[in-house]
């Protein structure tokens, strides 16, 4: 009976210490984002959207941005689940979208740009 209360604790603890590790550092996320800046920035469209508060926010709506017919329609809400998906792979999330970044093969560096991005909002 030990071992398997002992196994139900061990169980629950895996979680939450994958969640821990998950915890993006927004500083290490700010140096990440550098590639990104030739396209996006928090103030103003350029060649690609403002990113200021894009988490929570609905895919391809902010205004004055010419999104692709791709992301507009793609339903997508800015969540850390749906950015980490498209900060690992953007055209294997959205097939269609005009965005030529690869994507970041670290799942730490993604999710240290989500917390920047959650900074920035």
């Amino acid at each position: 009976m030990r071992q398997l209360v002992l196994g139900a604790i061990l169980a629950a603890m895996i979680p939450l210490s994958a969640q821990a590790q998950e915890a993006g550092d927004p500083a290490a996320g700010e140096k990440a984002f550098a590639p990104c800046k030739a396209c996006h920035n928090f103030q103003k469209n350029g060649v690609g959207p403002d990113l200021k508060g894009v988490v929570g926010r609905k895919a391809g709506t902010y205004e004055g941005y010419n999104y692709s017919a791709a992301l507009k329609n793609s339903g997508i809400t800015w969540d850390e689940a749906n950015l980490h998906e498209w900060l690992k792979n953007p055209k294997a999330k959205v097939p269609g979208t005009k965005m030529i970044f690869q994507g970041y093969p670290d799942d730490k560096k993604v999710s240290d740009v989500i917390a920047y991005l959650k900074s920035q909002s």
